[in-house]
This record gives structure tokens, sequence and C-alpha cells, in this order.
């Protein structure tokens, strides 16, 4: 879980590179079994930070300092 807003600019940077990953492999792979097999992971991991994205930017900081 992201604790602060140190972690949530790191976790947002880390879902843009994976994104330009993601967007670079659309341009280059031709055949779509590869592409799907290739980005499957990212794309997870995509959703899986953006949900604690989601969760951290839920509560206020006061409510974040009580739930750590």
């Amino acid at each position: 879980m992201i604790a602060n807003d140190h972690e949530l600019e790191a976790t947002l940077e880390r879902i843009r590179r994976f994104q330009a990953q993601v967007a670079h492999l659309r341009k280059v792979e031709t055949n779509p079994v590869n592409y799907r097999l290739s980005v499957s992971g990212f794309l997870a991991e995509i959703d899986r930070m953006q949900l604690e994205v989601r969760d951290y930017l839920e509560l206020l900081p006061a409510e974040l300092a009580t739930s750590v």
C-alpha cells in the first residue's frame, strides 16, 4: 500500500513507464498472440498499481495516518 506522497509519485512514474512499454510493444509487435503474451504482465501490474493509487487518494491525510 502507498503510505505517502513520495511513494505515490514513484508509483505514478512506474505506471507511466509500464504504459510506455505497452505502447512501444503495440507499435513493434506484429503477431497478436505474441503481443498479448508480452503485455499481459505489464497490464496486470498497471491495474494493480492503479488500485493502490485509488486506495491512497481515497483517504484524507489524517485518515491515512490512522490507517497505517
